[in-house]
């Protein structure tokens, strides 16, 4: 339950606050940058890519030092073995918790919470590419991603209630219901159950169904298109979605006139003015 920011992502500091993230050293899942692509991997496919303590604490480090990355223009969320995530592990996880007192339990899920505001903050578009199991933090991981890719055989469940706790996790009670819906939301998080790919299609969960066999490539391809794009202002667009939902219209107007005056000083709002004059396709640098 480490609270401290891992010192791997200050080692990977070049040039000011600006960070190089492709070679930070994953020790918990597989990590890797490719075309402006950051790729993480749950990698534990004998469990179904269960997370523990350490692997918790590492993700929310890497979303953290996100926000300060250099070459890391979109992440792409993935589990391995035909598996997303089945959340924290019973045996690594569940049963430690029992033994702790609410101060330790306290300091468990601020840390895990802090995970989800370092996805909602950093300024990449998140990508999850969800097949099989996706449950309990796992879940969560997906409804904190900005996009999602689902297949058929996925089944998504928020089951905390199952195991005796709220469906109040790591902001479930606040994001989900802006997802799915209110009544949607409830029903899921008071019954704990299961959804298929295609309800949870249906219930804009998901963006859209890949089949298991192009999951992958199709959340790699959707990352390469938002990766071509202007990426300030992809992240100025993460930054206005996630604040305006406490913001009144008026507030938020003004917020996205003052956001997009910002984006006008930009050399791609220029590259795309060129462009279309010169009738021919910008190429955006993220400036």
């Amino acid at each position: 339950m480490n609270e401290t920011p891992d010192p791997r992502v200050d080692k990977c500091l070049s040039d000011g606050n600006r960070v190089a993230m492709a070679g930070y050293p994953a020790e918990h899942f597989l990590w890797q940058v490719e075309g402006g692509v950051g790729v993480v991997t749950l990698n534990r496919p004998e469990r179904k890519n269960p997370l523990t303590f350490a692997s918790y604490a590492e993700l929310r480090d890497l979303f953290h030092g996100l926000r300060h990355a250099s070459d890391v223009h979109v992440v792409v969320v993935q589990g391995a073995g035909g598996n997303f995530c089945s959340g924290g592990d019973v045996h690594e996880i569940i049963g430690p918790l029992l033994q702790l007192k609410a101060p330790e339990l306290l300091m468990f899920t601020r840390m895990t919470g802090e995970l989800v505001k370092n996805m909602r903050h950093c300024p990449q578009p998140v990508i999850a590419a969800v097949d099989g199991v996706c449950a309990g933090a796992g879940a969560i991981m997906a409804m904190a991603s900005d996009l999602r890719l689902g297949t058929a055989r996925s089944k998504t469940a928020f089951l905390f209630n199952r195991v005796g706790l709220a469906g109040c996790d790591m902001g479930a009670c606040a994001m989900l219901p802006r997802i799915v819906g209110q009544g949607r939301a409830s029903e899921w998080l008071y019954t704990g159950r299961s959804l298929g790919g295609e309800e949870a299609e249906r219930w804009g969960f998901f963006n859209r169904l890949s089949t298991p066999e192009a999951l992958e490539e199709d959340a790699m391809k959707l990352a390469r298109e938002l990766a071509a794009g202007p990426t300030f202002a992809n992240g100025i667009t993460k930054t206005m979605l996630h604040q305006e939902w406490d913001m009144g219209i008026d507030a938020a107007i003004e917020s996205e006139a003052q956001a997009q005056a910002l984006c006008m000083l930009t050399e791609d709002f220029g590259r795309a003015y060129r462009a279309f004059v010169a009738k021919s396709r910008p190429v955006f640098e993220g400036n």
